[in-house]
């Protein structure tokens, strides 16, 4: 059969929550609860369809988030995660990641590696045999040997990530480090050992001045690749987002429907 790629953005867990009644009737946490639901008889839907077109063994599959919970009387949660969604704490950007794909990734294997969805790009080319753009930067990384592998000695190519909102650094981590240096427009001086502490509750900034050191430098270099507008940095690399022309919407919008989708997203697409 053609190769073929699906994106499917579920809006479920996004407000306005909504679900079909047999998942509101059954769920123990609300609307919330029912929309969790909704989405993983969708999920189990996907894969029984690839199943039944024999595409199963031939399908990479990938379940993950944009973001944590915006919590509050919502319904959701991050469990331990310190923050929510919009910000730089690790409840805020540090989510599920699911793949699956019979044969080529092992059952049951779990990596504890840094990876972020900017790497799902150029990981789909690599698989695709698709050549990447020459004529731009590409910030993601080929995870392919780090997904495929059993072996806990395979690293990620990524040695730190940079935590943004918007355009304002705040925060930077390595494998095990996170250090803080903005919240809002405040200074704040926060080292957190994720490995131990991934609630971000014990501030360890006075106990590690070389890992300080180190992350400050690389908070640095950060600044001067693609700029900060909390320091006022203009980033000698510093480039647009990318962006799609003219997008085809495959979705109509009603607004008296009773699952209308969020209202920004209406007003983004007019």
């Amino acid at each position: 059969g053609r190769p073929f790629f699906l994106y499917l953005a579920h809006m479920h867990v996004h407000l306005p929550h909504y679900a079909p009644e047999r998942f509101l009737r059954e769920s123990r946490n609300g609307r919330y609860g029912a929309a969790v639901a909704c989405i993983d008889w969708a999920t189990g839907a996907i894969l029984f369809e690839l199943r039944r077109l024999g595409l199963d063994e031939r399908t990479l599959v990938v379940f993950t988030s944009d973001n944590g919970s915006r919590c509050g009387g919502g319904g959701g949660s991050n469990g331990i995660l310190r923050g929510t969604k919009g910000t730089t704490w690790e409840g805020g950007l540090r989510v599920p990641c699911i793949m699956r794909w019979p044969g080529k990734i092992p059952a049951g294997a779990v990596c504890r590696e840094l990876a972020t969805a900017m790497d799902f790009y150029p990981t789909f080319a690599a698989l695709g045999r698709a050549p990447l753009p020459q004529d731009r930067v590409i910030d993601g990384k080929d995870l392919w040997s780090l997904i495929s592998s059993e072996q806990p000695s395979v690293r990620s190519p990524h040695e730190v990530f940079f935590y943004y909102v918007r355009n304002r650094l705040e925060a930077v981590r390595d494998r095990r480090f996170k250090l803080h240096v903005y919240k809002g427009d405040k200074p704040v001086q926060e080292l957190y050992d994720l490995e131990s502490d991934p609630g971000e509750t014990t501030n360890v900034f006075d106990a590690y001045p070389d890992v300080v050191r180190e992350l400050t430098g690389r908070l640095q270099e950060c600044r001067e690749d693609i700029g900060d507008e909390l320091t006022g940095t203009v980033g000698r690399n510093a480039r647009p987002i990318g962006r799609v022309d003219h997008p085809d919407t495959l979705t109509h919008y009603d607004p008296r429907h009773p699952y209308m989708m969020a209202l920004y997203d209406l007003k983004d697409r007019g």
